[in-house]
């Protein structure tokens, strides 16, 4: 693989510069901020803001009447079926992006050189980690279908999963990146995953859903043997170039 770390002309830090550096301390003392205030206003305008905002966004009420009528026999029971929902939604989202995700991954593989050190089936490993993602895609699907709701739908936590996500896509696509930056940014994509899938479980679970969450265990294990992977090309990778 390429190596990651490489030394050059690197002029960011402060030690390239003492006396600039002296210089812009002391402009610092001089000049005062353009605007008045300091961390605590900051804090108190967000505290402010936060309270003020509207939500991201809603649950939408099903489509279909058998969904409605699901909705609303769990909801005489005490039940809010809407959080499953919100949950479903956003591992939908998840596994959707995380396709995406792997086949920006595959094509900056098949970009690179991988002769140098690189399993020579990273791209075949890839692949299928890519092609377990869709199936999670589908099984979501059929799982929020079959709590009446609609699975085009972008719940709030779907929205929100969608933000987060978009770091890690800057990285896997950004043309500079190698394939250790890349395996790095998955690695925090199978992070979270695991331990999504684990609550996502548990909330099927005890919303009266064993059939579902014994078939989202199938994903969670699978999961788990994605991020070990990843964790292991990224480790010896970075043992390699050390």
């Amino acid at each position: 693989m390429a190596q990651a770390a490489k030394l050059g002309h690197n002029m960011t830090g402060a030690q390239m510069s003492p006396k600039d550096t002296d210089k812009q301390r002391e402009a610092v003392q001089h000049y005062g901020a353009d605007v008045p205030g300091n961390a605590s206003q900051l804090m108190n305008a967000r505290v402010s803001e936060t309270r003020e905002a509207l939500r991201i966004g809603s649950v939408p009420v099903p489509g279909s009447a058998k969904g409605m009528l699901k909705a609303t026999a769990e909801k005489l029971l005490g039940k809010n079926p809407e959080v499953l929902i919100d949950k479903l939604g956003e591992r939908l989202a998840y596994e959707r992006t995380g396709v995406r995700l792997y086949e920006a991954m595959i094509a900056k593989a098949k970009a690179l050189d991988t002769e140098k050190g690189a399993p020579p089936d990273l791209v075949e490993t890839l692949q299928r980690i890519r092609n377990e993602e869709e199936e999670h895609f589908h099984m979501l699907v059929g799982a929020v279908e079959k709590m009446g709701a609609d699975p085009t739908a972008m719940t709030p936590s779907a929205d929100v999963v969608g933000v987060v996500a978009l770091g890690v896509m800057q990285v896997l696509t950004d043309p500079r990146t190698n394939l250790s930056h890349g395996l790095n940014a998955l690695l925090t994509v199978e992070l979270a995953d695991n331990a999504a899938w684990e609550l996502l479980i548990e909330l099927a679970d005890k919303a009266g859903h064993g059939s579902m969450a014994k078939k989202f265990e199938k994903a969670l294990n699978q999961e788990e043997e994605h991020l070990a992977t990843i964790k292991g090309l990224l480790r010896q990778d970075q043992l390699d170039q050390l």
